[in-house]
């Protein structure tokens, strides 16, 4: 009789626990329409889309997204853990309390639309108004490449441009 209870609370404490941990996390799929697009989740790369992510933030907490495609705009938005009720979560906060930490997830598709750039325009207009030189128009393209709003091909493309330009 006693092996049985035992073997019982066992099971019920693994089943309990298993409950508890998968309640926790939470994932979503961030797609892009076109595809391809490089992923930036809270700052950091990655990969790209279709990309699923996944993460054991608590009720409320936001993640930033950075979608990047050569030829579309860049894209940012956020998301919160707060789109769907997690209901294993909240079983789990009756019996152990800490879980209603986890009680909301994310919706489990995430798709965004990206806007092609102008196929006349540059990625980037870097005017040249009196005044401003080369050199700061250089470094202000520069600045753009490593705050990740143009991409290496852009960068390359207008400082040609830059460089090629007549002094007046």
């Amino acid at each position: 009789m006693q092996k049985q209870t035992i073997k019982t609370n066992t099971i019920l404490f693994l089943l309990s626990g298993s409950i508890l941990l998968t309640s926790c996390a939470s994932t979503t799929l961030i797609e892009s329409n076109p595809s391809g697009a490089k992923v930036y989740l809270d700052g950091e790369p990655v990969g790209m889309t279709p990309h699923t992510h996944r993460d054991t933030k608590i009720v409320g907490m936001r993640t930033t997204v950075k979608l990047v495609k050569e030829g579309y705009k860049p894209f940012n938005t956020d998301f919160w853990k707060t789109e769907e009720p997690n209901i294993g979560a909240i079983i789990g906060g009756v019996f152990f309390l800490v879980p209603f930490l986890w009680t909301m997830k994310y919706k489990p598709k995430h798709t965004y639309e990206l806007i092609a750039s102008s196929v006349n325009q540059p990625a980037i207009q870097l005017s040249a108004v009196k005044g401003i030189t080369k050199a700061d128009r250089l470094r202000e393209l520069k600045k753009l490449l490593d705050e990740k709003v143009l991409s290496q091909d852009e960068y390359e493309n207008e400082k040609k441009k830059i460089l090629s330009e007549d002094e007046k």
